[in-house]
């Protein structure tokens, strides 16, 4: 008589998948959350909290309840900052968008000489944005100026001292000096694409042009959201470049919304009304973002290589 052996026994193993590495994951997500609390969510929070209050930056801080409120929303100029605030806002966007995306897939290419010039472009960011606004300005005084050391009229206005002049320079200057990173973000977006895209455009006979509206443009869309949701939201905070090129004149033609609060609460000594217009630059910069994401349609996990 024989015996039957026992059937072996499968040791079930974990998967790379199983929840056992949930929790390591999770612990190293704790830092960054950390930081995003101390330095994003409770200083927004302190901010709120102070925009009820009447408080002069060095004594007692007293509840106003919405007096500070009251006083910002029913200020004329606030109107009128937050038009110049957006007015810059989209001439910079127009002026940046088409600039950064040529350069950036002109940058994409392969050859040794675009990775000198990327150098050469990146390095106006490099710069701070006081010392620009100090050269420029500078630049274009109409007396001693570029204009008048070159003896050419038409650099010899008074570029700041003009409303229109003045709002143009602002442009100029902040396209000049953030251009080089949003080519960056769109050099790194083209050479994400596919080269069989362009391999299966050119045996169709598609040129440069045609690959880059068919092809380049539409696989850019994602990259394209991203750029100008950081060019927008960046614009709200537009102070120090423009408090030395101008200081918001010539009269308030570039007043904006940040050099609004800076003069409620530096100059004014009006901490409550600062904190609320710094409430509502976040609320702004919020609502922008979103309608931005929405606008880009699909989610974030969406990939950019719709085509692929």
């Amino acid at each position: 008589m024989t015996t039957l052996a026992p059937p072996p026994v499968r040791v079930a193993t974990p998967t790379p998948d199983s929840g056992g590495r949930s929790g390591p994951v999770a612990w190293m997500a704790i830092p960054a959350l950390l930081m995003f609390l101390g330095f994003g969510v409770v200083p927004l929070l302190g901010v709120l909290a102070l925009s009820f209050t009447t408080w002069d930056g060095i004594g007692t801080i007293q509840p106003s309840g919405l007096d500070s409120w009251h006083a910002v929303l029913s200020d004329p100029g606030l109107p009128h900052a937050l038009t110049v605030t957006f007015l810059i806002m989209g001439l910079s966007w127009l002026a940046q968008t088409p600039l950064s995306l040529l350069i950036g897939v002109f940058l994409a290419g392969h050859q040794r000489y675009r990775e000198f010039l990327a150098v050469l472009y990146f390095i106006p960011l490099l710069l701070s944005s006081a010392a620009i606004a100090l050269t420029f300005k500078a630049l274009l005084d109409p007396n001693f100026g570029l204009g008048a050391g070159l003896g050419l009229p038409i650099l010899a206005q008074d570029w700041l001292g003009e409303s229109k002049l003045a709002v143009g320079v602002v442009i100029f200057v902040v396209s000049w000096q953030f251009i080089p990173f949003h080519s960056l973000i769109y050099q790194g977006g083209v050479r994400q694409i596919p080269v069989s895209l362009y391999e299966a455009a050119q045996i169709d006979g598609a040129g440069r042009l045609r690959q880059f509206f068919s092809i380049t443009l539409p696989q850019l869309k994602y990259t394209i959201i991203t750029s100008s949701t950081l060019m927008v939201v960046g614009s709200l905070t537009f102070f120090d470049l423009i408090f030395v090129l101008t200081a918001g004149g010539p009269g308030d033609a570039t007043r904006v919304l940040a050099l609004e609060m800076y003069r409620s609460g530096f100059k004014a000594s009006l901490m409550g009304p600062a904190s609320a217009i710094a409430v509502i630059l976040v609320f702004i910069g919020l609502g922008l973002a979103l309608a931005l994401r929405r606008l880009g349609g699909g989610s974030g996990d969406d990939s950019q290589l719709e085509g692929a």
